[in-house]
């Protein structure tokens, strides 16, 4: 046995981080699938809570805990509630809806699991020899890198997405406001 196989633990002792890790990420899959699946509108809605929670307890597991805040107040408790605003305000419907099926589940399945595959191979292996001290002076993790990281390359798509959610928003009270008779005879 190398030194270098001795100083990091195997595939077939897992510790109870792995086990929990393994566990989150088969319910974060689970919901995901949930999530596209569903015929119900609200119901994926809230399948995407769950899969964006568990996404969060994964970034707990990693020990980033800021990156794991952010995902909560962001994603579970502005898009997802921007989301159903936008559902509601838009007036779709909430049960049932035939116009959401296609008919083309077979191709949007095969192409969905091509695109899986294909990032599972690149992530695999992109890092496949790589392991990440948890426990070093700067953690990858830690606030101080994950800020700086953040403000020095992610700036302008963050910005572009709240752009984006804002247009959703005002664009969801656009078509939900009711026209007077009044409005109606004015833009004749």
């Amino acid at each position: 046995m190398t030194l270098a196989a001795a100083a990091h633990p195997g595939f077939l002792s897992p510790s109870g981080v792995e086990i929990a890790f393994l566990l989150i990420g088969l319910v974060t899959f689970g919901a995901a699938v949930m999530t596209v699946t569903t015929k119900q509108l609200v119901h994926a809605a809230l399948w995407l809570v769950v899969t964006l929670g568990g996404l969060a307890g994964t970034y707990l597991l990693l020990t980033a805990e800021f990156i794991a805040w952010v995902q909560v107040l962001i994603y579970v408790g502005s898009v997802v509630v921007l989301l159903l605003f936008g559902l509601m305000l838009t007036k779709a419907p909430i049960g049932r809806s035939p116009d959401a099926d296609s008919g083309n589940r077979w191709v949007a399945l095969a192409v969905a699991l091509a695109a899986a595959a294909a990032l599972v191979w690149v992530v695999v292996d992109a890092f496949r020899t790589t392991w990440i001290n948890l426990n070093g002076t700067a953690a990858q993790g830690s606030t101080k890198i994950t800020g700086e990281v953040l403000f020095r390359h992610w700036v302008l798509p963050f910005e572009a997405l709240s752009v984006l959610l804002l247009a959703a928003l005002i664009g969801a009270i656009v078509l939900s406001r009711k026209t007077t008779p009044s409005e109606t005879e004015e833009q004749s």
